[in-house]
């Protein structure tokens, strides 16, 4: 049963990872149109998808904690 719960940690630090790097670069993204449009909905998803991605990443960090895993 543990290498079960192993397993779907694993894959779910895999998922949150790929969400990361996915509001990262849509950020990006976002930010660039915006510098080379200057509309303002774009500055705005750039700011809300850099806050999901910190926001993802802090809790990617802490993951075994919040599972309560001795890794």
């Amino acid at each position: 049963m543990r290498r079960r719960t192993v397993s779907l940690v694993s894959f779910h630090r895999a998922l949150i990872l790929t969400a990361i790097v996915f509001c990262l670069g849509f950020a990006g993204w976002e930010l660039r149109a915006y510098r080379t449009g200057g509309d303002a909905d774009a500055m705005l998803l750039s700011a809300v998808f850099a806050l999901l991605g910190i926001g993802l990443s802090v809790y990617l960090a802490r993951l075994a904690s919040f599972l309560k895993l001795d890794d």
